[in-house]
């Protein structure tokens, strides 16, 4: 497709095609996993770009036997955003057919009532396997297209995979094509480099063989950068870590040599980072403006969910055990982690070899945030954590299980990395305290049935604390 009919969707997107789209937008959009404004009502949608990846007018569109895709990125405003911040901006992939086939009949969107699209079937385009492969296709080619461009890695891109949509996601939708490819297409999008395309492109460049490196990507370059999605090599025979600790408690069986293996593997992930990437050093000020940030998260979550408020005070001391180290003149080193590092974030080979995934950060947290240098203890609490959650999640709760993976953990990663995490205690304590705090808040959100879970692990922090 040209350029020029990249700008004609542009320009027809901003008089007729977005309004013709809004009604079928605001029934549609909230109902998606990904939509992070769930509760609030959507007063508007204003248009960042508008592509058109293949043209929704061509002949074989228009006479019911092919397909159009369109590409938007559009801002969903509503009344409890902040008004510092801009409205969300997602990332829409619209498929158009004159008639919708059978398979496709659950990815509908619904048909305009007016415009250029007028009783058309616009639907998500990515369950369309036509759609799919176009995008692989274009991925395969580096360049612009209208406000789109696409970037390759060293190695070419196979062509012709079958594609897949996986139905784990949650913040974002991945396609796997064949075997071969795994895609994650960012939904919810921030201005600037996403951490899942910067941070294993680092590690690449590093050599670090843990994290699988981008094959390709592709993002926006007008009015300003953001990262779209991103392709790399599907780890086909490797296994979630989730399901593997769930497993191996399932059946009775030590978990202790892979919390181990996985250790090191973090440790050797925090070595390159630190290798690749610049390590500030978190001067007394900072490590104050770090825990003044646990005890705002707290102060907010505590409001939002009443059964932490008689915990405040135990937990607050975590905090500001860390404030006091700032005080005393302690400097900490920081450096680009993880961010949200639990077992459903890495995936074990049948050789044993772990690999770390998703490095996307919290999604919930700003990307200006989730890119900053933190201590890297932050991870290694993340997954102290998950233990935690793999181990009460089993009927009845193995507390000693836990324990004996939280301390080989610690070991496999103090072998790898010459320095134990637990050296540092109050600081190690208090992002699990963070971490805990987190969870409660989105358990009693979108998983009330869990909320018992990190909840013991507030009263044992609490406790601890005191």
């Amino acid at each position: 497709m040209s350029e020029a009919a990249s700008i004609r969707v542009a320009q027809a997107d901003s008089t007729a095609l977005l309004p013709s789209l809004v009604p079928l937008l605001h029934e549609w959009l909230p109902r998606q996993r990904w939509f992070a404004g769930k509760g609030q009502p959507i007063t508007g949608f204003s248009l960042v770009s508008a592509t058109e990846m293949l043209p929704v007018d061509a002949p074989s569109v228009t006479a019911g036997s092919g397909a159009g895709l369109l590409h938007l990125l559009v801002r969903a405003h509503q009344p409890a955003a902040p008004a510092r911040w801009p409205a969300d901006c997602y990332q829409l992939l619209l498929g158009v057919r004159a008639a919708l086939p059978p398979p496709l009949a659950p990815a509908l969107i619904g048909r305009p009532a007016n415009g250029p699209l007028a009783g058309r079937a616009v639907y998500e385009g990515l369950h369309d396997p036509r759609l799919a492969a176009l995008l692989l296709e274009r991925l395969r080619t580096p360049g612009a297209l209208g406000a789109l461009r696409f970037g390759r890695g060293g190695a070419p891109v196979a062509a012709g995979p079958a594609p897949r949509v996986l139905d784990t996601e949650q913040s974002n939708t991945s396609l796997v094509y064949g075997d071969a490819y795994i895609l994650k297409i960012f939904r919810r999008v921030f201005p600037g480099t996403n951490p899942d395309l910067e941070l294993p492109l680092a590690l690449a460049r590093e050599g670090c063989g843990r994290v699988p490196a981008p094959v390709a990507w592709f993002e926006s370059i007008a009015p300003e950068p953001l990262t779209l999605g991103v392709l790399q090599p599907y780890l086909r025979d490797a296994e979630d870590g989730w399901q593997l600790a769930l497993r191996a408690l399932a059946r009775g069986h030590d978990f202790t040599e892979e919390a181990h293996a996985l250790g090191r593997a973090t440790a050797e992930v925090h070595t390159a980072l630190a290798a690749a990437l610049p390590t500030p050093v978190l001067r007394p000020a900072q490590t104050a403006h770090l825990a003044a940030g646990m005890v705002r998260r707290l102060d907010a979550a505590a409001r939002a969910v009443p059964a932490l408020v008689p915990y405040v005070p135990g937990l607050r001391a975590a905090f500001d055990a860390v404030a006091l180290l700032g005080d005393r003149g302690h400097d900490r080193a920081a450096q680009r982690i993880h961010g949200d590092l639990h077992l459903g974030q890495t995936l074990r080979a049948a050789d044993g070899f772990w690999s770390l995934i998703d490095f996307e950060g919290e999604p919930a947290r700003p990307l200006a945030e989730r890119r900053r240098p933190q201590p890297p203890v932050r991870d290694v609490a993340g997954m102290l954590r998950s233990f935690d959650y793999a181990a009460r999640s089993h009927r009845p709760w193995n507390a000693e299980w836990a324990a004996r993976c939280r301390t080989a953990y610690c070991e496999g990663y103090a072998e790898a990395a010459g320095v134990d995490p637990r050296s540092e205690p109050e600081l190690l304590r208090a992002h699990e305290t963070d971490k805990a705090v987190y969870e409660v808040l989105y358990e009693a959100r979108h998983r009330p049935d869990w909320l018992p879970v990190p909840m013991a692990a507030i009263h044992r922090l609490a406790a601890v604390s005191d």
